[in-house]
């Protein structure tokens, strides 16, 4: 293999590995160590506004029942004296003593706005700290009764904006988007989790049924020791194929919960492509597969090491898989304005164009692959490396004329 440093990459691999495992452990209590911060303030908050939310609403009773009682007293009198006596006197007073009532209901009225525009914020920062704090309402809210609450809501915010009415209408109605919004992302979350078990128990069910038939046939049958070793090699086997998917999976559900990070730093592409070659060299050679390679040394892009070895080695390990003995595979590197591209060309099965977009589902297999070891989980896992760090992933393939793989990475 010309122009790869592979026992430099051997070395220093090991290394390299150890101190990007801290740093993402370290990342990973700092992040938990936020969050649970964050969490500790949003409670916060939103007790605080609880205890506003309910003092001016207390408030609001009180003071509105006692001035519309002082009111209506004051009234009653005026008119039972008035009617007792028909003195003009009296009227006169009557009238002076409801002029005062109500300059005393317009201080009460200016009073209650101005407790009620508290009462309007302190409710306001209550939803907000509910909708910040992600203590949302799962019920099922898409019949038509939230639906003519949904419509009342945004009649509600029609009216002029710098009414109360419409000022707590467009905080209701934010606070009823982010429910619908969260439950809708709760059924694609159930859907999504609904399919991965499936899933994942087809990929389980055949190697489980193997080891299970080739138990059975060791403990019922009498063999030489000769074929019990064969039977153990192919119980092995299983275990092995088990063991690689519960890896897939791992790596999977880390990169997608966000457990390792993807840390984009200048690292050389040289170094990852040789990481990643290392792991598929030996396969290559025993099925005599030639391997050429076209990558500048010194060739230098914003990526994660780890992570584009492996989405790397998923298109290698590939490609060394379908390509039939004697075949090639041929790696280019090279620098454009705005992306480095990466392509891998090999002289394989090919795929038909018609597939093209499903080959990136996760657990897909072509039909024609059934006897080549894999689960359908590399290319999945690669697409989501690469499109986490800000580039894209190109396929150019069709049927007995081999496959081309381009992986873009943003040069900034």
């Amino acid at each position: 293999m010309p122009g790869l440093p592979q026992g430099k990459a051997g070395e220093t691999e090991s290394k390299r590995d150890r101190k990007t495992t801290e740093r993402q452990q370290k990342d990973n209590r700092n992040t938990t160590e936020r969050q649970v911060e964050k969490s500790r303030k949003d409670r916060e908050k939103m007790h605080m506004s609880e205890e506003k939310y309910r003092d001016g609403a207390e408030w609001r009773l009180y003071t509105g029942a006692v001035s519309a009682a002082a009111f209506l007293m004051v009234t009653a009198l005026t008119g039972a004296f008035f009617i007792y006596t028909h003195s003009l006197v009296v009227l006169y007073m009557g009238l002076a003593a409801i002029s005062i009532a109500v300059g005393w209901g317009c201080l009460i009225l200016t009073g209650l706005r101005r407790h009620l525009d508290q009462f309007m914020t302190a409710t306001g920062e209550l939803m907000d700290a509910v909708m910040a704090s992600g203590n949302t309402l799962y019920e099922d809210t898409a019949g038509p009764a939230s639906q003519q609450m949904g419509h009342l809501l945004r009649n509600i915010t029609d009216l002029e904006e710098d009414t109360l009415l419409s000022r707590l209408g467009n905080r209701i109605l934010r606070l009823y988007e982010v429910v619908q919004n969260s439950r809708s992302r709760v059924e694609e979350e159930k859907q999504r989790l609904q399919e991965l078990v499936s899933d994942i128990s087809h990929q389980v069910k055949t190697p489980a049924a193997n080891l299970k038939m080739l138990g059975n046939t060791l403990l019922t049958h009498t063999m030489p020791p000769q074929k019990q070793k064969e039977f153990l090699e192919a119980m092995n086997g299983q275990v092995e194929k088990l063991d690689f998917l519960m890896q897939a999976l791992v790596r999977t559900s880390r990169l997608e919960s966000g457990i390792l990070a993807i840390r984009k730093q200048q690292e050389s592409l040289y170094e990852t492509l040789a990481s990643a070659l290392g792991g598929i060299l030996f396969t290559a050679e025993a099925k005599d597969i030639h391997v050429e390679v076209e990558c500048p040394e010194h060739l230098i892009v914003p990526h994660d090491h780890q992570w584009t070895a492996e989405a790397i080695f998923n298109l290698l390990d590939n490609a060394v898989k379908y390509t039939p003995s004697g075949g090639k595979i041929h790696i280019k590197a090279e620098k454009q304005e705005m992306y480095t591209r990466l392509e891998i060309t090999d002289t394989g099965k090919g795929i038909p164009e018609t597939n093209h977009a499903a080959i990136f589902q996760r657990f897909y297999r072509e039909e024609n692959t059934a006897d080549t070891q894999g689960l359908g989980l590399g290319l999945y896992l690669t697409r989501e490396i690469i499109t986490r760090q800000g580039g894209y992933v190109k396929v150019t393939s069709a049927p007995n004329q081999g496959s081309t793989f381009s992986i873009y990475l943003p040069n900034r």
